[in-house]
C-alpha cells in the first residue's frame, strides 16, 4: 500500500510538470518573437502618398507609379509587407498623418529635416535633391509695366507734347497746301487726312511722300529740315521705350535665389520651400500642387515657383506648352527618405533594405529610368 501511494504521488508530480510546461510554452515563444524580426501584421499597413511627379504619379484612380512608388514596393516585397495606400492633398497633411499615426509610412519625395524628425522617424536617405526656381520662359516686361515705366520716367508727358506738335503740323500743312497747291483736295476731311499721312510718314520712317516743290530750292531745304525733325522724333521715342524696357527687364529678371527678395513666390504647402521662404522673409503663396502654382505663375499672380529641383525640372521638361523654365543652381541641398510613425517596427528593416538597394544599384537604376543617365 505504501509503495502504491508513492507511485501515485510521483505520477501526479509528472502530470503537474507537463501541464506547467504546456502553459508556459506560448509565453516563451512570444518572448522569443519580440526579440526577433517584426511579425507580419494581421491588417494591411496604411501607407500615405503625396502625388509629386516623377516620384509619385497617379496613372488612374487607385493605380500609382513613380520612383518612390517603385522603390517602396520593392522594399515592401522584400519584407512581405501587406499595405494599402491613402492619398493626401498636401505634404503637410501627409506629415501630420504620420505624426499622429493615422498612417504608418509616408511615401513621396519627403525631405529629411530636423523639424520633421522631431515628430516622425525617417529611413536611410535614398535621393539627393535641393531647391530651384521655376519662372516664365519670357521674363520680359508686360505692356502695362512699360506704360508705368514711361510714366514714372516722364516720357509719357513728352509724348503728349510730341502729339500736340503733330496735330499742329497737320493743321498748318493742310492750310498751306490748300492755299498754294491747286491739286490739293478741297474737302477738309480729305485734306486733313492727306496732311496727317505726310506728317506721320516723316515721323515714323523719316521719308516724305511725293510732294510738289512749290518754292524752288528754299522749299527743298525746308523739306530736308522737316525730315531731320521727323528722324529725331522717332529716335527719341525708340530710345526712351528701349531704355524703359531694358530697365524693367533687368529689374524683373530672376536668375537665382538672390533675385527673389521683393518678388511674390509660390511654394508647396508644408514643403521645405515654404519653411525656407518663411525663414528668409520672402513674400510667398502656398499651393497644394505644382499645377496650381504654375497656373498662378502663368497668370502673373506670382513671379516664380520655388520647389524641389527634380520636381520642377521634370515638370518643365514634360510640359513644354506651359512656357516655363528652371533657373539658377540648386540651393538648400537636402535628402529624401521615407517617413514613419515614431517608434515604428518598420524603421530598421526598411533602412537595412535601403542600404542593400544602394549596394545593388537598385536606386541608381530607378533614378536613370525616371531622370535619364545625366547627372
Amino acid at each position: 500500500m505504501i509503495a502504491c501511494s508513492k507511485s501515485r504521488q510521483s505520477l501526479s508530480r509528472v502530470l503537474l510538470l507537463c501541464l506547467t510546461i504546456f502553459l508556459a510554452g506560448p509565453a516563451m515563444g512570444q518572448t522569443a518573437d519580440e526579440g526577433g524580426d517584426p511579425q507580419l501584421p494581421a491588417n494591411p499597413v496604411p501607407v500615405g502618398l503625396y502625388v509629386s511627379p516623377p516620384f509619385v504619379m497617379e496613372e488612374e484612380p487607385g493605380v500609382y507609379s513613380g520612383m518612390a512608388i517603385d522603390l517602396w514596393e520593392a522594399l515592401a516585397q522584400q519584407n512581405d509587407i501587406s499595405f494599402n495606400y491613402r492619398v493626401f492633398p498636401t505634404i503637410r497633411g501627409l506629415v501630420d498623418a504620420t505624426a499622429d499615426k493615422s498612417i504608418e509610412i509616408a511615401v513621396t519625395n519627403l525631405t529629411i529635416t530636423r523639424k520633421r524628425a522631431d515628430r516622425i522617424d525617417f529611413t536611410q536617405p535614398w535621393f539627393d535633391a535641393g531647391l530651384r526656381i521655376l519662372v516664365p520662359d519670357n521674363q520680359g516686361a508686360t505692356f502695362s509695366e512699360v506704360l508705368t515705366g514711361l510714366s514714372d520716367s516722364g516720357y509719357l508727358r513728352a509724348y503728349g507734347w510730341l502729339a500736340l506738335v503733330i496735330v499742329v503740323a497737320t493743321v498748318l500743312m493742310t492750310l498751306f497746301d490748300r492755299r498754294f497747291d491747286k491739286n490739293f483736295p478741297k474737302g477738309w476731311p480729305e485734306g486733313v487726312s492727306e496732311s496727317f499721312y505726310s506728317v506721320m510718314s516723316v515721323v515714323t520712317s523719316g521719308r516724305s511722300p511725293s510732294r510738289k516743290n512749290l518754292f524752288g530750292w528754299p522749299g527743298r531745304i525746308w523739306q530736308a529740315l522737316w525730315l531731320v525733325c521727323g528722324i529725331a522724333v522717332m529716335a527719341y521715342v525708340t530710345s526712351s521705350v528701349t531704355s524703359v524696357m531694358t530697365t524693367l527687364s533687368l529689374t524683373n529678371q530672376i536668375n537665382d535665389a538672390s533675385d527673389l527678395p521683393g518678388k511674390s513666390v509660390g511654394v508647396f504647402s508644408g514643403s521645405v520651400a515654404e519653411e525656407f521662404a518663411e525663414e528668409t522673409g520672402w513674400s510667398f503663396q502656398p499651393f497644394d500642387d505644382i499645377q496650381g502654382a504654375v497656373a498662378a505663375l502663368s497668370s502673373g499672380r506670382i513671379d516664380a515657383v520655388v520647389g524641389d529641383a527634380p520636381v520642377l525640372e521634370y515638370y518643365a521638361h514634360n510640359n513644354p506648352r506651359a512656357n516655363v523654365e528652371v533657373m539658377g543652381p540648386i540651393f538648400e541641398p537636402d535628402k529624401y527618405g521615407f517617413g514613419l510613425a515614431q517608434d515604428s517596427r518598420w524603421t530598421r528593416p526598411l533602412t537595412l533594405e535601403l542600404l542593400s538597394a544602394h549596394e545593388t544599384n537598385l536606386i541608381e537604376d530607378l533614378r536613370v529610368r525616371y531622370f535619364g543617365d545625366e547627372r
